[in-house]
């Protein structure tokens, strides 16, 4: 149970099953990431607008990893507890011409700085924001060969954007290839469900994750566990990434019944209704074209409990 440290140089915008790790480690062993923003570090807290129009877009993500997870491969499960999440004091948000869910009304280029307290920030005022970050992504290398870029998310994780992910969360990812090969970044001090205008509160981070890898797991796509002082306590979160919000919704409904019923014992007709009375269908992302994510949730209160691996 070993602990490792991983600094941020150098990073990676493009997922890559050939990409040799920076880091191997053994199951249950806990890394310590350095994550610069979603920028690469070029968005400071001094810079106009016109020169965030000049940075490099093919940076953007710039994720830390990746990890390779011993005896990891295709057919297991890699469990991520998410240990902590730790801002820098700062953060940013902007509208980029073309992007996000109403570029049509928001079409002009627009950069906010924020200043983050220790939970919140009031930079915005007379609001007052809560912060709870998280890694906007957190991933295992897809099984296709070659450069892919990080903006879809997928089975394998990546860009979900689900702002479950917070410290005390756990997530389960299908391993798609030898080693697993985890990396993670795009780091959110606060972000609201939907990421609307392209943005949450992007900054860097300090996240401490613990790795615990299931052998012969399936697992059709990733499944949360949010912490106990999530908002509304502790849930079963089944994600879906699909290129309609309404086929990943489906997608996510469908898994959370097979979730029931392997589980919980439910003819799947009476999981069926039990989603349609107590799950909770949150968008969780819009803005990553072509990809859309759905969070299906479901209260752990309303289940017995059950350790799933």
């Amino acid at each position: 149970m070993a602990e490792h440290e991983l600094s941020a140089e150098p990073t990676h915008s493009r997922w890559n099953a050939d990409l040799p790790p920076r880091l191997t480690i053994d199951s249950g062993d806990t890394v310590h990431f350095e994550c610069q923003d979603s920028s690469g570090a070029q968005v400071h807290p001094a810079m106009s607008v016109d020169e965030f129009q000049q940075i490099d877009r093919g940076r953007i993500h710039a994720l830390t990893g990746p990890v390779a997870i011993h005896d990891a491969g295709v057919g297991d499960v890699l469990q991520i507890d998410v240990l902590e999440v730790r801002h820098k004091g700062w953060g940013w948000s902007s509208v980029i011409p073309g992007l996000g869910f109403l570029k049509e009304r928001f079409s002009e280029p627009f950069l906010f700085h924020w200043e983050l307290d220790a939970e919140v920030t009031r930079s915005l005022a007379p609001a007052i924001v809560p912060l709870r970050p998280f890694c906007g992504i957190m991933g295992v290398a897809p099984h296709e060969h070659g450069e892919i870029r990080t903006r879809p998310p997928g089975v394998f994780g990546g860009n979900m954007d689900v702002r479950e992910l917070a410290a005390g969360a756990t997530l389960y990812l299908p391993v798609q290839g030898p080693g697993a090969l985890f990396s993670c970044g795009d780091a959110h001090a606060a972000q609201g469900d939907g990421e609307v205008c392209i943005n949450g509160i992007e900054c860097p981070a300090d996240v401490t994750l613990r790795f615990r890898l299931h052998k012969s797991k399936p697992l059709a796509g990733p499944l949360v566990e949010s912490a106990p002082s999530d908002e509304k306590g502790s849930s079963w979160v089944v994600v879906g990434s699909s290129i309609d919000s309404i086929s990943a919704a489906k997608a996510a409904t469908d898994r959370m019944v097979d979730l029931l019923v392997a589980n919980w014992g439910f003819e799947p007709v009476h999981a069926y209704l039990l989603c349609s009375v107590a799950m909770k269908l949150q968008l969780s992302q819009v803005v990553n074209e072509p990809m859309f994510t759905v969070a299906a949730a479901l209260a752990k209160s309303i289940l017995p409990e059950r350790t799933l691996y």
